[in-house]
């Protein structure tokens, strides 16, 4: 009689602990993370008020998501798209796949509002300063002027019947970094949306989308980050809810010679890095793709097209530092920043 009883409570301790661990995964809600190492940098998913059980499949497909786009838009892969298009370039049209066609097409109409200033086939003279790398340098003048034949947007050609895309000279490279990793967060938002995922922050290695709110009526806070530091400080901090958050500034990737800091956003006109006034531009849309190709944009506009260009566009916000830490917002975002660094001046 002991003995069947000891039975029954050991099956019965087995049955509680199991519903336990189902009532844990499949019912209890937490925060689930995941560090990804795609399109050149360190990112970081972070779900909340999940069940574990959804959380694990949800960040596998956003790995999976990543992995993809860095395989067709990386121009360091070999059999990427991109790769394909600067390998037959000044011969023949390369039929790619939808969401490289489609990036592509959005880069060309930066070029257009912007007259060039942001221009995806400035990869000749990428290459040449080679800035982030190990075989970064600063390049002869003759080398620059060598390569600068090599870029303009308007050679890039694209049949949309077939989604294919030809490079007119060859020599010529795209590269599309500079738009990639925003595409990337929309796609991400766009799959944890289909999932249900209601509270999420995306950073591809500073492109951040923030979806949906930290509680209810509490919207996150992004950090905007002090463009004189190194070490990720925050100068100032802005609530967003589902809006997309993406830097361009100096101190990102930049090469140090003889005194003289050449940063990695290089100007299409001259080759050389741009040359103003900012230190950093930081724009607030609903579209990661959006903030990611105007953020470089408005950088080499300067301040006062940059801000004439996002005050004529719809959903769009920026805040641009310059290099006497001051500090200057689209009339949307008057009275929104909270400044918290004395030595940065708010200009409106």
């Amino acid at each position: 009689m002991n003995k069947k009883k000891s039975t029954l409570l050991i099956i019965a301790v087995i049955a509680i602990c199991f519903f336990i661990y189902i009532f844990k995964g499949n019912f209890n809600k937490g925060d689930y993370s995941q560090t990804y190492y795609d399109l050149n940098t360190v990112s970081e998913i972070t779900l909340y008020n999940v069940k574990e059980s959804d959380s694990k499949e949800i960040l596998k497909k956003c790995g999976d998501i990543l992995l993809n786009i860095d395989n067709t838009m990386s121009k360091t892969r070999e059999y990427s798209d991109v790769s394909k298009i600067n390998e037959k370039a000044g011969e023949d049209y390369i039929k790619i796949s939808d969401n490289t066609f489609e990036v592509i097409q959005k880069a060309i109409y930066f070029s257009n509002i912007s007259d060039g200033v942001f221009d995806i086939s400035i990869g000749p003279v990428i290459d040449l300063w080679g800035i982030g790398t190990d075989n970064a340098r600063v390049p002869s003048n003759d080398e620059i002027q060598e390569k600068l034949a090599l870029v303009n947007y308007k050679d890039i050609s694209l049949n949309k019947e077939d989604k294919s895309v030809k490079l007119n000279k060859k020599g010529m490279e795209i590269d599309l970094g500079g738009i990639a990793k925003g595409y990337a967060a929309d796609k991400l938002v766009e799959y944890l949306k289909s999932q249900n995922v209601d509270s999420a922050i995306i950073n591809l290695g500073g492109n951040v989308f923030i979806l949906g709110e930290k509680t209810k009526d509490t919207p996150f806070k992004v950090g905007i980050q002090d463009p004189t530091s190194e070490d990720g400080t925050s100068i100032a901090n802005i609530a967003v809810s589902n809006q997309s958050v993406v830097t361009s500034g100096i101190y990102e990737r930049y090469l140090k010679q003889d005194g003289v800091i050449y940063h990695h956003m290089i100007d299409p006109s001259t080759g050389y890095p741009f040359e103003n006034n900012l230190s950093s531009v930081t724009i607030i849309s609903s579209s990661s793709i959006v903030g990611d190709g105007l953020s470089t944009t408005t950088f080499g506009l300067g301040l006062e097209k940059g801000m004439k260009l996002i005050e004529s566009l719809d959903d769009t916000d920026a805040i641009f530092i310059t290099k006497d830490k001051k500090i200057y917002t689209t009339s949307n975002l008057k009275g929104k920043l909270n400044l918290k660094n004395d030595s940065f001046k708010l200009m409106n």
